[in-house]
């Protein structure tokens, strides 16, 4: 799969322990027992990588190092807000989270770069299983794992991939896209799931349907799917090329972050997915895509604050944002 449209993968998977209320009718001393057992298999079960996992509780963190983990994709914005009873199980390079008492006594998560859902999915499913080894799931045999939302039934599983397609965007051709894959069983929503706009060209597609389909299917289905959509972005792209407004609004991009001194993050997002599609038209050879990645995340309004190590107001955020790009892009 192409890795100029395709960001990164992720599974998430959605479990329940058989003899607790779901999260949402569970006492405080429920939750806090939830919390102990989980780490208590993880930590304590067969796995290599054990010793790598961070114990985080919420209770101990600031409201800014809470959205930058919302930024990073680590947590939902769900789960942040309201933090009681609430801990994050997180792998120390940041590829694996299992959020504790969200909506599901355990939202298990596997995050790649590119395009990887079988290795993605083949980590999430030893996890679960090591997990399921040392606890005792809720699950019947007619409905599947069970879970506080009905939609997650079955296999509890949301298989998805981070797109970037600004010449879909450009071309109008969207809003009939994400139409037309709901007919398919599959959404297409900006970064941050349901209810978020597109930032940057950046979509989130994910699988809808969980129940009466198994997980090889489901993910069968979103790679083909997957790349469809790719094939249509790198054919738009070409036509785009053609045009020398295109090449010259992907350079001025890249001339206004190495040089601005004041940068919001809406425009910072829109600069870098312009200065993104340009390293992968060719026309700017001197950048990593990945760097650009990563700084997409890096700007982000929380994140930079916990980068910096100190609060600020939105117009110092947006003077340091910009300094902060000038100095890692020039």
């Amino acid at each position: 799969m192409d890795k100029n449209v395709v960001i990164s993968t992720r599974i998430r998977l959605a479990r329940n322990l058989k003899d607790y209320p779901f999260p949402c009718k569970l006492s405080e001393k429920g939750r806090e027992e939830v919390n102990d057992k989980v780490r208590d298999a993880l930590i304590n079960g067969n796995s290599a990588i054990a010793k790598d996992f961070q114990y985080i509780d919420f209770e101990n963190l600031t409201e800014t190092m809470k959205v930058s983990l919302v930024e990073k994709h680590l947590v939902s914005p769900e789960f942040i807000s309201n933090t009681s009873g609430r801990a994050l199980l997180l792998l120390n390079d940041g590829t694996v989270g299992i959020m504790l008492n969200e909506e599901d006594h355990i939202r298990l998560q596997v995050i790649e770069k590119g395009f990887c859902l079988d290795k993605a999915y083949d980590l999430a499913d030893k996890i679960d299983t090591l997990l399921d080894e040392r606890l005792n799931f809720a699950f019947d045999s007619k409905l599947g794992y069970l879970t506080q939302c009905p939609t997650n039934l079955g296999t509890g599983m949301r298989a998805s991939v981070m797109l970037h397609l600004p010449a879909l965007k450009k071309s109008g051709a969207m809003k009939m896209l994400t139409t037309n894959l709901g007919k398919l069983g599959l959404t297409i929503r900006g970064a941050y799931g349901e209810g978020s706009s597109s930032q940057g060209a950046v979509y989130q597609l994910s699988n809808q349907v969980s129940l009466g389909i198994s997980e090889k299917s489901a993910i069968e289905n979103l790679k083909n799917i997957s790349e469809q959509i790719v094939a249509q972005e790198i054919k738009q792209r070409e036509t785009l090329l053609k045009s020398i407004e295109t090449k010259d609004t992907i350079m001025r991009s890249l001339g206004i972050l190495k040089t601005a001194y004041i940068m919001t993050h809406r425009e910072a997002v829109d600069l870098l997915s312009n200065v993104r599609f340009g390293i992968c038209a060719g026309l700017i050879d001197n950048i990593n895509i990945e760097d650009i990645n990563d700084l997409m995340t890096e700007i982000q309004p929380a994140t930079l604050m916990t980068i910096i190590g100190e609060a600020l107001s939105p117009k110092d955020r947006d003077i340091k944002r910009a300094e902060y790009l000038r100095n890692k892009l020039n």
